[in-house]
């Protein structure tokens, strides 16, 4: 297939967290957010001259200083995050909104004010306690941290615009976002899909680390050239399979799985776009702010939801992908050392294969693909377990035909 036009640019623009439409945004007088969690409501961040900025740390090596100040039995990512932030990665931050929902990441954030780390007087941090049940009292709660905790203190330190009608506003440019990931992810539902899941991935990660309104015309444009691209007339894939897990921000992961011969076609994964990236309904005559709440309440796909119901529907969910996106298999992944992802990669996976019947692996990984190669040698050996899978399968189906 030939390349996408800003293939490049967006893998050149995600080396950076302080990339180019960031400093763009910044220099026209926007306030950069950072968060790290899909229970801070994206689109919150978003309002008035407000763009969120999801935490990742690009490129990173050595992580001994956030090990001094933490432990070595703490995920890879909350380790990158502060030892970015300890270098001054994060300087061009003007708050970071945080939940109670992961200790690990809390005590990365909790250093942002102990030590002192981003050198504007104006910048706070601000945690946030998310429910672990749905029920109308627990949304009610959220609704109410959501107020006091994002939206009052963007008013009160920043006197951004917080009103109905800016969170409107705010919501109608995030679902364009929605609606063109999915236009373009559709695409991986083909027999011989048009983009790969690294393409997919690039796109994606973009939408979560830029300002929104700067992103656009790059998804508009790519939405369109994708309506004529051809794929390749002979598949350079062997299996098709759904990633599911923990935090994953690095794309040659993605890349790192498909050279072993798997297409990526659905990325239920933090950062991903499942979900993540579904259009927000608001009703006319009813809250807005309860809505968008609800929304991401019921959308989460989290772990940290522990109730049975919750538990059966992330289950019931990935099997929904895989038949959607014609799926061969499932790997679980997670973040060596993720409290919530060890429990239900370990669980899930098992169920998956036993319960579904769909071809499941599990693995654990490092923070970034640079330190991962065992995990190559997992998902060659995936591929050809999902190879041999297929041929038993048309070889019976030949003899009862």
């Amino acid at each position: 297939m030939r390349d996408l036009k800003h293939l490049y640019y967006l893998e050149n623009l995600l080396q950076e967290a302080n990339n180019e439409l960031v400093q763009k945004a910044k220099n026209e007088g926007g306030i950069a957010l950072g968060y790290t969690c899909y229970h801070i409501p994206e689109v919150l961040l978003n309002c008035g001259n407000c763009f969120s900025v999801r935490l990742r740390a690009p490129r990173t090596g050595s992580m001994d200083i956030a090990t001094y100040y933490m432990s070595n039995f703490l995920c890879g990512y909350s380790k990158a995050i502060l030892e970015r932030a300890i270098e001054g990665g994060y300087n061009f931050l003007n708050a970071v909104l945080a939940s109670e929902t992961c200790s690990e990441i809390n005590r990365t954030l909790e250093h942002f004010e102990l030590l002192d780390l981003v050198p504007n007087e104006k910048f706070f941090l601000t945690f946030l306690d998310a429910p672990f049940k749905i029920e109308p009292h627990t949304i009610k709660h959220y609704v109410k941290q959501t107020r006091l905790k994002i939206l009052d203190m963007l008013t009160s330190v920043y006197g951004v615009d917080t009103s109905d009608e800016a969170l409107k506003k705010a919501v109608e440019e995030h679902n364009e976002v929605c609606r063109l990931m999915t236009e373009i992810g559709d695409y991986r539902k083909e027999d011989n899909p048009r983009i790969t899941g690294y393409e997919y991935h690039i796109l994606n990660l973009a939408t979560y680390c830029c300002p929104k309104s700067l992103i656009l015309p790059i998804l508009r444009e790519t939405a369109e050239e994708l309506k004529t691209r051809e794929p390749d007339l002979k598949k350079k894939f062997r299996a098709k399979i759904v990633v599911v897990g923990s935090e994953m921000d690095d794309p040659e992961f993605t890349s790192l799985i498909e050279d072993s011969g798997a297409l990526v076609v659905a990325d239920r994964y933090c950062f991903g776009a499942l979900p993540g990236r579904q259009e927000i309904k608001l009703v006319e005559g009813e809250d807005v702010l309860t809505q968008i709440c609800t929304h991401y309440l019921r959308t989460s796909q989290c772990p940290r939801f522990m109730s049975h119901e919750k538990v059966q529907e992330r289950r019931d969910y990935v099997k929904s992908l895989v038949d959607e996106y014609g799926a061969d298999g499932v790997m679980y992944e997670q973040l060596k050392f993720c409290e919530y992802w060890g429990y239900e990669r370990a669980l899930a996976s098992y169920v998956m294969n036993g319960d579904y019947g769909v071809p499941t692996a599990a693995v654990d990984r490092q923070y970034t693909a640079s330190a991962s190669g065992q995990l190559r040698t997992r998902v060659q050996a995936f591929v050809e377990s999902l190879e041999i899978k297929k041929i038993a399968k048309e070889k019976e189906a030949k003899k009862n035909g």
